[in-house]
């Protein structure tokens, strides 16, 4: 008899795509990495540290993270989700548009 090791399943979770209209599962998508990142107000004038910064360093947060996600197999476009990122739970996903009005309601909050 074989005592190997069996693979631990994995769920996957369920994302809604705001511009299909379905909710599908997370496999159709393709994670496109933090949302609403500040790209440096003036380009030319920054130093490479700050270029550094903005292009790798990246919050590491436990709990809930607003990413951007693509919709690889449908109508490929993208779209944020609200996802906390130890639960998996998803609060929504939204446009771009209408995700960032809730990202800066979400930061005033934070920031109160």
């Amino acid at each position: 008899m074989s005592t190997a090791p069996q693979a631990s399943r994995i769920d996957m979770f369920l994302l809604h795509c705001p511009h299909c209209g379905a909710a599908r599962d997370e496999q159709e998508f393709s994670h496109a990495g933090e949302a609403f990142i500040a790209r440096p107000q003036q380009p030319d004038a920054v130093d490479d540290a700050t270029w550094g910064d903005y292009l790798f360093m990246r919050r590491n947060t436990k709990g809930w993270f607003w990413e951007q996600w693509q919709h690889t197999v449908a109508c490929r476009k993208l779209f944020v989700v609200k996802r906390h990122t130890a639960t998996y739970e998803v609060a929504g996903s939204w446009t771009l548009a209408e995700g960032r009005a809730l990202f800066l309601a979400d930061m005033a909050r934070e920031a109160a």
